[in-house]
């Protein structure tokens, strides 16, 4: 009996594994072997006395219109989720660049960064000064909307036109979750794991509605948690996390200068820190469907589209309602 248990369990757990791996490939630290929807271009950025490898794509339609827009990825994300939005906006005549940020996608993953939403801001700039791009529309979604608001305020001249679309950072966390260290969010990192990331995915992104469609943005993490140099990754994730935490953008949308579209997911909760916060204040936290109006409100000369019943990706969610008053925004 005891060995019929024993045996029981030794399948029950060469199953789970076998059902990880099958979900979740191995993926390469900078995802050689995951192919993107555009082809992919690489710039070599020299910042912090280092030489990174950034990634982008730069998709210029044959019915060019003259208008240019960025796509800025979260932090769970990178360029490759914005492939329905390129598609329709290149349908549209306009060029669209998406960058991969430093520590994400197909950019390097430096062993030592300094992150900054202004290193990552200029670093975008070089791509763009590259390509000869005076003026373009910024769109950031989730962390990328911290980024866009950060690239909007330092390069007002450039930015014609700034799209947030649930962006994170429209609260200071620090005023109500205690500060963690660097080695605590590495620590959650290296804990990381398929199930673990799905579970995060489905309960906050998605109100634990799934759809099959969302299996490929949980498998580009999950697959880099089986790499042997997945540390290096989890480190700049842990990073980036004491980035969003410590630097926010939430006390200067007075200051943006360009006309302004937020397209907010009224049912997303997202927020930083909840599980180091009492139950009582988690739920004063991330409350998309007051923190939109608050925002609107705040920023000079904006527009605010909310999504009903939609969570922390409306663009992968219910794109329709995402990309048509984007594209009349973009047109005005």
């Amino acid at each position: 009996m005891k060995k019929f248990v024993l045996l029981l369990v030794v399948s029950f757990t060469l199953t789970a594994a076998f059902a990880q791996t099958e979900k979740a490939q191995w993926l390469d630290v900078e995802l050689a072997n995951y192919q993107y929807p555009y082809p992919v271009s690489i710039i070599n950025v020299k910042v912090q006395e280092q030489n990174l490898k950034m990634a982008y794509m730069d998709v210029k339609p044959s019915n060019y219109n003259g208008k240019n827009i960025v796509l800025f990825h979260g932090k769970n994300f990178n360029g490759a989720y914005w492939k329905t939005t390129i598609e329709a906006l290149t349908k549209e005549g306009f060029r669209v660049i998406v960058p991969d940020q430093i520590g994400f996608g197909k950019s390097s993953k430096p062993e030592h960064f300094h992150y900054t939403f202004q290193q990552l801001a200029q670093n975008t700039k070089t791509i763009l000064d590259s390509l000869k791009i005076e003026k373009t529309a910024i769109l950031g979604h989730s962390m990328g909307g911290m980024l866009a608001t950060r690239f909007a305020l330092m390069y007002p001249k450039t930015t014609e036109k700034l799209i947030l679309e649930n962006p994170i950072g429209l609260e200071d966390w620090k005023l109500k979750v205690p500060y963690k260290p660097v080695e605590w969010w590495y620590e959650n990192e290296l804990k990381q794991s398929y199930e673990g990331i799905k579970k995060y995915q489905l309960v906050n992104y998605y109100d634990n509605k799934w759809k099959p469609e969302y299996d490929e943005w949980v498998n580009l993490l999950a697959g880099w948690t089986l790499n042997s140099s997945y540390k290096t990754v989890a480190w700049n994730s842990a990073l980036t996390y004491d980035m969003i935490f410590t630097q926010p953008v939430v006390y200067e949308f007075k200051n943006i200068q360009a006309p302004t579209l937020l397209i907010i997911g009224t049912r997303d909760r997202t927020a930083l820190g909840k599980p180091l916060v009492s139950e009582e204040v988690s739920k004063t936290m991330g409350l998309y469907n007051e923190l939109g109006k608050k925002t609107h409100n705040e920023i000079p000369n904006s527009e605010l589209i909310e999504i009903e019943n939609v969570g922390h990706l409306p663009h992968i969610e219910k794109f329709e309602s995402f990309i048509k008053p984007l594209v009349i925004f973009l047109k005005k």
